[in-house]
């Protein structure tokens, strides 16, 4: 005769017991995470504005911005500095190059937040009350510029090119003005300029 209480189901669950151990230790460590997520700083969203101020052709300027905006946006955009033109807007034609701190710099690669404090100057800031900036005036007089997109790039970065020591001869120039295009080619009449308005930049 066969004992009916054997083929009862014990009273010990090995997958209940197993489930629950797992739960136990699950619990602590979730805890701890969580409260280690409490403490950690927050990313900020790159998407909210940020307060910059810039100083653009010797002026102080505070704008609230996306902390990606380029610096040629900033000055077209928010600034209506519209000399500093948008050519290609990959840092390839030299339409946007405005100096900062006297250094030539394509300003559609710049971010406007890395260069707070910095002395950026356009091509609004190089004439003085109602005198033409040497190299403005060269340009005119050499007929260095057809439909005038690319001339406000082009004189900002030949008065580097002069200050920079690279104005010496033809060669240099045209070696040191080469990152900036001028699609109607007018190079031999920017050549001209920059060599007629290079003793008064060195001499100012």
């Amino acid at each position: 005769m066969s004992d009916k209480s054997s083929s009862r189901p014990s009273g010990f669950d090995r997958r209940a017991f197993m489930a629950g151990a797992a739960g136990s230790v699950l619990v602590p460590m979730t805890a701890r995470a969580a409260a280690q997520d409490a403490n950690a700083p927050v990313a900020q969203d790159p998407s909210l504005p940020v307060e910059v101020t810039l100083r653009v052709n010797g002026k102080d300027k505070h704008l609230r911005l996306d902390a990606r905006t380029t610096v040629l946006d900033a000055l077209r955009e928010h600034l209506k500095l519209t000399g500093s033109k948008k050519g290609c807007d990959h840092g390839q034609c030299g339409a946007c190059t405005v100096l900062i701190d006297d250094r030539r710099v394509v300003s559609c690669l710049t971010l406007a937040v890395a260069v707070e404090g910095q002395e950026i100057t356009t091509i609004e800031g190089l004439a003085t009350d109602d005198r033409l900036h040497p190299m403005q005036q060269a340009f005119i007089d050499n007929d260095a510029f057809q439909c005038g997109y690319c001339t406000p790039g082009q004189i900002m970065s030949a008065v580097a090119c002069v200050k920079e020591g690279h104005a010496g001869n033809e060669a240099d120039i045209r070696e040191y003005m080469s990152g900036n295009i001028c699609r109607c080619a007018a190079y031999p009449n920017i050549v001209a300029a920059v060599k007629q308005a290079a003793p008064e930049i060195m001499r100012g």
